[in-house]
């Protein structure tokens, strides 16, 4: 076992070829061992080098609606009333506080999620 920091791109595409030859590797072993590090190493290469923005809270709003199988009825008693719940919905509104609240007990949609603008 060889193990040097991720460093470049091509260290980052060495270490993946190697993930999948370990693959399946039995816990507690020197190769389970090895694929233990070496998943730490490109987690944290990726963390670094591909970072994943949180999502627009419209946008998890419409995907928990989704999920749920929700109309923009059904969101009345979180947002207001309809017309309120069609200007969040189409971008034209913020959300408060109250709705965030709302949003987070009802439909757990993390708050921090909710109070992100983007």
């Amino acid at each position: 076992m060889n193990i040097r920091p991720i460093k470049t791109e091509q260290d980052y595409y060495t270490a993946l070829s190697r993930i999948e030859e370990l693959w399946g590797a039995k816990k507690d072993s020197l190769e389970g061992d090895e694929l233990d590090l070496l998943v730490t190493l490109v987690e944290s290469y990726e963390m670094k080098h591909y970072p994943i923005a949180p999502p627009d809270p419209i946008d998890a709003i419409k995907f928990r609606m989704e999920q749920m199988g929700m109309t923009a009825s059904d969101m009345v008693k979180y947002l207001g009333s309809q017309s309120r719940v069609s200007e969040i919905l189409n971008g034209k509104r913020k959300l408060t506080l109250g709705m965030i609240k709302s949003l987070y007990k009802g439909l757990k949609i993390p708050a921090d999620i909710l109070l992100n603008e983007g």
